[in-house]
């Protein structure tokens, strides 16, 4: 490959905003080796040979982030947002903790199942009220996603009757705590889901048409795309991939907080989307780079607790993060500092004269 090529893709690769994300990524990741040159140390723990290590611990805690970015990528490429999905998470949580405390048989692997069903058709239902709302009553899918953002907890907090529900059940407690081949469930079950998801919307038309409507409804109604249908579609599947997410969340305690599971996640979901490149105002979305985002929120999260900032302190030291990845991902202040430079760096036509006239 010859120079020009390689400078030609390495232009090609800065200009993809998750490759800020990755870098952000492993910016974080040295600065923990620097306090603690063992962080990136793996190991295999001798009593069930499953690998140990700050980094599964990174890819354990990604997992439900990347569910509920993927979710919030396919709303806001529909020019939408959904601000329900923590609570949505709580929602699952409650219904399967309390299927999970009221069966005769907890233990078995089909109430398991039973359990996470359930919990995934309840936050559906819920999902589709965000889409009845936002594509067929006509609100604003910040005011109607707002409204089950409040309610969801409210309505957890009915179902487990407003207590902190636990349950036994090693099938659902495997969900977030086993391991296969050594790497951690949880973290394999998103990937999976994520790619199943990549397929589907990259593979057939469905991604092409979220984003015609993100763009421009009217004009993506008079092409024959049914937006209604399909902003009922996404608020579902956002719906279902939140109760994934609570699903993932409680199996890890086998106890559901209603206060506090999935708590402001929503937030991280919005902030996993952004770093990944998608337009807040719609039309465009990057599943590969929500995976990045959510990987980049787990390891922002994780740094924080082994550095030792305080709970004070915290919003802040993220929010200098994710500010400092945004800017570089902007191709105008790439732009501005390369002016700058060019600007700094006096021509070789320059320095002859200046040899000359010394």
């Amino acid at each position: 490959m010859s120079a020009s090529a390689r400078a030609s893709m390495w232009r090609d690769l800065i200009r993809k905003p998750f490759f800020w994300g990755i870098v952000a990524i492993v910016a974080l990741l040295a600065l923990n080796v620097l306090k603690d040159p063992t962080y990136l140390a793996i190991s295999i723990n001798p009593n069930n040979g499953n690998l140990v290590g700050n980094l599964i611990d990174i890819l354990r805690q990604a997992a439900p982030i990347m569910m509920i970015a993927i979710g919030m990528s396919l709303v806001i490429a529909t020019g939408g947002i959904d601000l329900s999905v923590g609570s949505l998470m709580a929602v699952a949580g409650a219904v399967s903790m309390e299927f999970l405390a009221a069966a005769n048989d907890s233990g078995s692997v089909g109430v398991a199942l039973a359990a996470v069903g359930l919990a995934l058709l309840v936050t559906a239902i819920l999902g589709a009220v965000n889409g009845i709302l936002v594509a067929y009553v006509g609100l604003q899918p910040f005011i109607a996603t707002l409204v089950l953002m409040l309610a969801g907890r409210g309505i957890a907090k009915v179902i487990t009757g407003g207590q902190n529900t636990a349950a036994s059940s090693d099938p659902f407690r495997w969900i977030a705590n086993g391991f296969v081949i050594g790497i951690p469930v949880v973290f394999l079950l998103a990937v999976v889901i994520v790619l199943v998801v990549a397929w589907v919307v990259r593979r057939s038309a469905l991604g092409l048409m979220i984003e015609a409507i993100g763009i421009n409804p009217k004009a993506s109604r008079m092409a024959g795309i049914k937006p209604k249908g399909l902003l009922l579609t996404t608020y579902v599947l956002s719906g279902i991939l939140a109760g994934i997410a609570g699903v993932m969340s409680v199996g890890s305690v086998m106890t559901v907080d209603i206060s506090r599971t999935g708590y402001q996640l929503e937030l991280d979901a919005i902030l996993a989307v952004v770093i990944g490149g998608a337009s807040l105002a719609g039309g465009k979305f990057s599943l590969s780079g929500a995976f990045v985002g959510a990987l980049l929120i787990a390891t922002l999260d994780k740094t924080v607790l082994f550095l030792g900032v305080s709970s004070s302190a915290t919003p802040a030291f993220k929010a200098i993060v994710i500010v400092a990845i945004c800017l570089l991902q902007s191709e105008r202040v790439r732009s501005w500092f390369q002016r700058r430079k060019k600007a700094q760096t006096p021509s070789p036509r320059v320095e002859i004269m200046k040899e000359a006239a010394a």
